[in-house]
């Protein structure tokens, strides 16, 4: 039985000029003879005449094609039949892999359930050693919350773990949280206030963090050990932190400055934004009331009688632009200064 010859590379089959012009010829002259293109004889076009010497006969194009076709096909099987072995070669090994790693520790863990979340919450806390981050949106934190947390972050600050806590401005004047602040302040922690948080996040140790669960469900909660989403979480707090304005209360001052123009700055460029109040008060951690008024005081000092009216003139004049105050009321008419009387008026 005749071997099957070698596969021609496909890259080889091209025909030349030179090629086509003694294929013609063979095929008007039924042979060809003496030197003839490679191309034709890779490509199959010219088969050597069996006892002839240097003699070629003409292959027709859809044969030679063919003949080519089926190497390469019967190629393509062979190797459609490694990759079937290959596959089933690694199937053990894939079934060892995935009993192995459902048994171990995964690396994101979902609870459910505020009391569920809470334990979770208590033993990571409790057992934190060098550091504890923390970010809570949402404006003043309730007073329950507060008493409950406030023993447990003494005792955390007082064994000397670090403590990182980020507010939003509006804790400014909220009485209970103002009291907590006072007394970890005076412990160590530091404390500082942003006009927006990205989420709620809690860091221990940088070895675990808990984020909230998805928004259908909001009594849930993510305990994450992954190191690259641990890294990535401490980033944002710590972007966060740097712009963040500190919290401090003395003897002399007992409520922190409430950063007036800084949070009417924040209000007012999500007006212009096109946002409401309600989703205003929402991600600055205030009321819809409170968020009206600083619209109001503005649009009154402005002479602005709708929000479109409003964003034309804060745009006008530039006023979300640079760091300087924004106006907090309409400006009085001044009186009308009497001009002293000239020398020709007098009689």
């Amino acid at each position: 039985m005749t071997p099957e010859p070698d596969i021609t590379p496909l890259t080889e089959v091209r025909l030349c000029e030179e090629g086509l012009r003694r294929y013609r010829e063979a095929l008007e002259a039924g042979t060809v003879s003496g030197d003839v293109p490679g191309c034709l004889v890779r490509s199959g076009l010219l088969k050597p005449l069996p006892g002839g010497r240097d003699v070629y006969v003409p292959v027709p194009p859809a044969i030679a094609e063919s003949l080519l076709a089926r190497h390469v096909e019967r190629d393509i099987e062979e190797r459609r039949k490694s990759l079937e072995v290959l596959h089933s070669s690694f199937l053990a090994a894939e079934a060892v892999y995935r009993k192995v790693q459902r048994r171990a520790e995964l690396p994101i863990e979902s609870l459910h359930g505020e009391e569920v979340i809470g334990e979770a919450l208590r033993k990571a806390v409790a057992s934190c050693r060098e550091e504890l981050l923390t970010a809570q949106p949402g404006g003043g934190r309730p007073p329950a919350v507060l008493a409950e947390a406030l023993p447990r972050d003494l005792a955390l600050l007082r064994k000397g773990v670090r403590q990182r806590t980020l507010y939003q401005h509006s804790v400014r004047s909220h009485a209970p949280t103002l009291a907590y602040i006072e007394q970890v302040l005076a412990e160590g922690a530091r404390v500082r206030t942003v006009d927006e948080i990205f989420e709620r996040v809690i860091i221990c140790d940088r070895t675990i963090a808990f984020i909230p669960g998805t928004e259908e469900r909001k009594s849930t909660a993510l305990a994450v050990r992954h190191a690259g989403v641990i890294e990535f979480l401490t980033k944002m707090f710590d972007h966060a932190w740097e712009r963040g304005e500190p919290v401090a209360i003395t003897v002399e001052r007992h409520r922190p400055d409430l950063l007036t123009s800084s949070v009417r700055r924040t209000v007012l460029r999500m007006v212009v934004s096109g946002h409401t109040d309600e989703s205003i008060a929402t991600r600055l951690g205030m009321s819809a009331r409170t968020v009206s008024t600083h619209i109001r005081k503005v649009s009154e000092a402005l002479g602005s009688r709708s929000r479109a009216e409003l964003g034309y003139l804060l745009s006008q004049r530039r006023l979300l632009e640079g760091g300087g105050g924004l106006p907090d009321e309409a400006p009085r008419p001044q009186a009308r200064q009497r001009r002293p009387p000239t020398r020709e008026s007098c009689g």
